[in-house]
């Protein structure tokens, strides 16, 4: 693209530009055409298909009221008495009846299109009142055995609609209505039988172009459809009718493929008869106006595009001109050696030289101001004066603020070099802003985990300035502790009137951070004159000969005590030294040392293993740290001590432990604390004893327990696995499956057979 020329590249942004969005909003939009198309047809065809459903519910609900009527009617109650065929042919006003009923059933198949047939039959009688075949006996007319079971789930007085195949081949839908006493004097059935094919004509009454129906049974039985091989068959059996009508609305529509042809499905239930309604027809005929439009929008869109390019080619050509004509201009003054790119290209790489020239003099600038600066702090604080301070310090008075990073150790650990070295640039940042008008505040990086703030402010000043000093350096403390996780301790010094007195000054910061060993962590601290014998010097001779009493006797709890007492004495003493306290921790480790190695005691794994221990000491930031570090020392020593003679003593315990606690949640880590051992060396010794892990030997001992429960008690499963500490019955069937090779029941019926 850099050696496009820009004219071009500018014709192509704007075809681009007005193409691409056309071209998205034509797909789109013939999308959304064909999408609600489809939508629209799909409502169509569900709403057709329910009036369809309607015509036809509505068509057989007349013809079931009529039946009604009839029945209602005392026409039937002239024939009642005649139970045979000789009877009711006996004389002629019996006959004449049986002709009143004969009209009455042809009155009723004119009253509803496509009737085929009707009939009434008297009960317990031999024959038969028919509009086809007239009066005849039963053995003459086609069975009507089929009436028992189509009436068996009846309810009520309604009668009932069936669907099945006269014996002259023809299919219809029978309804069966029964005569009783709530709706006649007479018993007896009235059966209409309906032609399948006016119902047909009923379904497909709205419907247009090639479309098929399909009426269903509520068990899937097929009444009415177009292929008539069909009928009566299951229409489940159909593509797609068994997972539309097993869903759960009672209609609907969807899209299917069948046969390579996207259908249109719709279906309805009948809240009345709970018959299904189905159709479905071809998307590819519905959607054929869509797709034209379609095709329609698609050219208005191209020729769009066309008449768009045209005009991003003059657009193109007019506002390329100015800045064609800076190019050669900048080309005729100057020469950047950039060839074979275009204008756009050439004005691009002409602006990053220029930008790049002034970026770099900017830096330079800044550097050195920056360097010369940390220089003079720097030699400052080594008492060094350097030249044109006056420069970097204009006033008289200086303070000096250390910040050091509390647990530097934890600190060092959690991040790496390029963390650290961005931490202390921002924290140099930040530091000097936090200081009011006034006071001009120097941030550098003093040593491992200590950042100095040289203040600088008129004669005068300091009074006035230390409340907010105090704030700067509360904003110092809450800052650090955002950015590094780690809070940080401030030691404040005297005031300097000198420059001469700066060094002297970080000493007392320095002396003061010390402090935090006795005054905690996180704290700022402010530098107080005191006298040298003001100090006071603290002998612990005593309490080091009680832990070393102690540590003989294996008393861990003494040893912890006598820590604790001397932390104790320690903070209650205000004048102690920082060096008096690392002067006793020392002499108490030295002391241990020695001890040990006095009577014959290996110390190389139990402390000297543990690197430079002094080293170690000095680097702890509080009393809390050192006296926990300690903690650690003397319980592995006591352990390493205890393990050669009491490993069989907590064997013992161990084991002991285990067998009276078994039915309890042990927590091991808790079991260890209370026996006195740490849980890895306890796991040691569980293993050289049994063989087994802890777990497994606890489960052991639940299994044990539960077979003599199984086979001396009556206990059932659940009780037992209770009784034997499992909460639920299959962890005791998995454990008892594992370590037994059967499930409790077949381990108790074995053994039941065998006594």
């Amino acid at each position: 693209m850099k050696k496009t020329p820009m004219l071009l590249q500018l014709a192509l942004i704007l075809f681009c530009v007005m193409a691409i969005p056309t071209a998205i909003l034509t797909w789109y939009s013939g999308a959304q055409l064909l999408q609600n198309s489809e939508e629209a047809i799909g409502e169509s065809t569900l709403a057709g298909l329910n009036a369809n459903r309607k015509l036809n519910e509505s068509a057989l609900a007349n013809l079931a009221q009529d039946t009604a009527r009839s029945a209602a009617t005392n026409v039937f109650d002239r024939i009642r008495n005649f139970e045979t065929f000789e009877e009711l042919n006996s004389n002629y006003n019996n006959v004449s009846s049986a002709l009143t009923v004969m009209k009455e059933l042809m009155n009723l198949n004119r009253r509803v299109d496509g009737t085929e047939s009707s009939y009434f039959y008297l009960n317990d009688s031999d024959y038969v009142i028919s509009t086809d075949n007239g009066i005849t006996k039963l053995e003459r007319y086609e069975s009507i055995s089929w009436t028992t079971e189509a009436l068996e789930g009846r309810r009520g007085i309604s009668g009932v609609w069936v669907p099945r195949k006269l014996d002259s081949g023809v299919n219809v839908v029978s309804y069966v209505y029964p005569l009783n006493r709530l709706s006649s004097t007479t018993h007896g059935l009235i059966i209409v039988n309906i032609s399948e094919s006016q119902i047909g004509k009923y379904l497909h009454e709205t419907e247009v172009g090639d479309s098929n129906h399909l009426l269903l049974a509520s068990d899937g039985t097929i009444i009415s459809y177009k292929d008539k091989s069909k009928l009566l068959t299951d229409g489940y059996e159909l593509p797609f009718i068994r997972d539309m009508l097993t869903q759960e609305p009672s209609e609907g529509y969807t899209f299917r493929e069948l046969d390579g042809k996207r259908m249109v499905y719709a279906w309805s239930r009948s809240s009345l008869s709970g018959w299904w309604n189905v159709s479905w027809s071809s998307m590819d005929e519905l959607m054929t106006k869509s797709r034209d439009m379609q095709g329609n929008i698609i050219l208005l869109t191209g020729a769009i595009i066309l008449l768009g390019t045209v005009m991003a080619v003059v657009l193109a050509t007019w506002l390329s001109r100015p800045v064609r004509q800076l190019v050669r201009t900048i080309r005729s003054k100057s020469d950047l050696g950039v060839v074979n790119k275009n204008e756009l290209a050439f004005l691009d790489m002409a602006f990053k030289r220029m930008q790049e020239e002034e970026d770099s003099l900017f830096q330079l600038l800044q550097e050195r101001e920056q360097d010369t600066r940390s220089l003079t702090v720097h030699r400052l604080l080594r008492g060094e004066i350097p030249p044109r301070i006056t420069e970097v310090f204009p006033e008289a008075c200086y303070r000096i603020a250390v910040v050091a990073i509390d647990q530097y150790r934890v600190y060092v650990g959690n991040t790496n070099v390029e963390t650290r070295s961005y931490h202390r640039y921002l924290l140099n940042t930040k530091y000097e802003s936090f200081f009011p008008e006034g006071i001009l505040a120097r941030s550098v990086y003093h040593n491992d985990g200590c950042i100095v703030i040289v203040m600088n402010f008129a004669p005068g000043e300091d009074e006035r300035s230390s409340g907010l000093i105090h704030q700067a350096l509360e904003k110092v403390r809450d800052q650090s502790l955002a950015l590094l996780e780690h809070s940080v301790t401030i030691g404040l010094s005297n005031l300097a009137d000198a420059p001469e007195m700066v060094a002297q000054r970080l000493f007392e910061a320095m002396e003061l951070i010390k402090q935090r060993m006795i005054n905690g962590a996180g704290s700022i601290m402010y530098w107080e004159d005191e006298g040298e014998n003001s100090r006071k010097y603290i002998d612990f001779d005593c309490s080091e000969r009680r832990i070393l009493n102690f540590l003989d006797a294996g008393n861990l709890d003494g040893i912890f005590k006598e820590l604790q007492s001397i932390r104790c004495q320690i903070s209650s003493e205000e004048n102690i030294s920082y060096d008096n306290i690392m002067f006793i921790y020392h002499q108490l480790i030295g002391a241990t040392i020695k001890h040990l190695r006095e009577n014959h005691i290996a110390t190389g794994r139990m402390i000297m293993g543990k690197g430079n221990i002094y080293t170690i000491l000095a680097a702890m930031d509080t009393l809390d740290e050192l006296e926990e570090y300690l903690h650690e020392i003397f319980r592995e020593i006591v352990q390493s001590l205890d393990r050669s003679t009491g490993e069989t003593n907590h064997g013992e315990r161990i084991i002991q432990y285990l067998k009276e606690n078994y039915r309890e949640e042990i927590v091991f880590e808790d079991m260890a604390k209370e026996i006195g051992i740490s849980y890895s060396y306890m796991r040691k010794i569980v293993y050289e004893l049994t063989g087994n892990s802890m777990i497994d030997y606890l489960n052991q001992l639940r299994i044990e327990k539960a077979k003599e429960l199984l086979l001396d008690t009556d206990l059932t499963i659940k009780q037992i696995a209770a009784e034997v500490g499992y909460h639920n019955v299959q962890s005791f069937n998995r454990f008892f499956r594992k370590y037994e090779g059967m499930p409790p029941s077949s381990y108790k019926s074995a053994k039941s057979k065998s006594s």
